[in-house]
């Protein structure tokens, strides 16, 4: 009996995994608010990023600001590879990132583990 109790924990930890690395999640995904001549956007920072996907518009000035609520090591950081940004939220509540809107394109970000990711599209 042990056995098969054994066998059925270790199936369903198995499909699990597969899950949660190979399962198709659904994402979010925010606009930004243009104020004053510029663009703001907001990513919570718990348990992943929400928004994971954020919108802004091409040629107004733009910054995200990362709201920290996770004490997860993994999430202490956010790192924008193609900017050569990597910020520590766990120094204050918000932390804002410039985002360059000069051209067109998809700029990902991740956590320092490279575990989570987001993206921001400027169209």
């Amino acid at each position: 009996m042990t056995q098969i109790l054994t066998l059925i924990i270790g199936i369903i930890l198995i499909i699990a995994l597969l899950w949660w690395f190979f399962g198709k999640h659904e994402t979010t995904t925010g606009q930004s608010q243009i104020k004053n001549g510029s663009q703001e956007s907001t990513v919570v920072v718990k348990g992943g990023y929400s928004p994971q996907t954020v919108i802004l518009k091409k040629g107004v000035p733009a910054k995200i600001k990362f709201d920290m609520q996770d004490s997860t090591a993994c999430l202490s950081h956010v790192v924008f590879d193609s900017l050569g940004v990597n910020k520590d939220l766990t120094k204050q509540r918000y932390t804002e990132v410039n985002i360059p809107t000069d051209k067109a394109g998809e700029i990902n970000y991740a956590c320092g583990m490279d575990m989570f990711h987001g993206k921001v599209v400027v169209k």
